[in-house]
């Protein structure tokens, strides 16, 4: 097996590692909870899903499936960066598996919140309001830095981009009309995409 195969299953581990967690907890949450429609936000925000989710996760797909049809974004990277890469997105996945097990029900497929949403404070969340991005982001730059493609790369940051500058916002007036005070006082103990060093 060359390195560049072994790379491959690397990636393929962390990504189906990644689907699998993810899947798995909103598929437990749809059971025991509310789900929100996606149209309850709106057609434009539909639609801008779709046209970010599909940039983000379909050259992945592409290199799994065969890793010549990716070649031309290509990026020459040392082999021990690609180790890096493979160590940081399976060392996140027990993360990301603690941060929804922490959000539990409250895990939405929108920027919403539900009728019975509770706040949780508690886990990963005592430190960062929204670390499933986070975790999600880290994962996704992981997988561009193990296939050595810029493309995916550049996927991953515009996505924390997009996150940062529109989703996170969003989400937060959402919360913040939902518990009030209760929202504000956390927001200004906590960072919202990384930890706060001051308070």
């Amino acid at each position: 097996m060359t390195s560049n195969q072994l790379f491959r299953w690397l990636l393929m581990v962390v990504f189906f590692g990644m689907i699998s967690i993810s899947g798995y907890f909103r598929y437990r949450a749809r059971q025991v909870g509310e789900v929100i429609p996606r149209e309850r936000e709106g057609g434009l925000a539909v639609l801008a899903r779709v046209l970010c989710a599909a940039p983000l996760y379909l050259p992945i797909v592409v290199y799994m499936f065969n890793p010549d049809w990716m070649s031309w974004a290509a990026l020459a990277m040392p082999v021990w960066l690609r180790w890096v890469g493979a160590v940081v997105g399976l060392a996140a996945l027990p993360v990301l598996y603690w941060v929804f097990s922490t959000i539990g029900r409250n895990i939405s497929e929108t920027v919403l919140t539900k009728e019975k949403h509770q706040l949780v404070i508690r886990g990963p969340f005592h430190w960062v309001r929204h670390p499933l991005y986070l975790v999600a982001t880290i994962i996704l730059i992981s997988l561009g830095i193990v296939a050595a493609n810029w493309f995916m790369l550049a996927m991953a940051c515009l996505a924390l981009i997009v996150i940062a500058v529109f989703v996170v916002p969003r989400e937060e007036v959402e919360l913040a009309r939902k518990f009030g005070d209760e929202y504000q006082d956390y927001m200004e103990r906590t960072g919202r995409l990384v930890p706060r060093l001051f308070r």
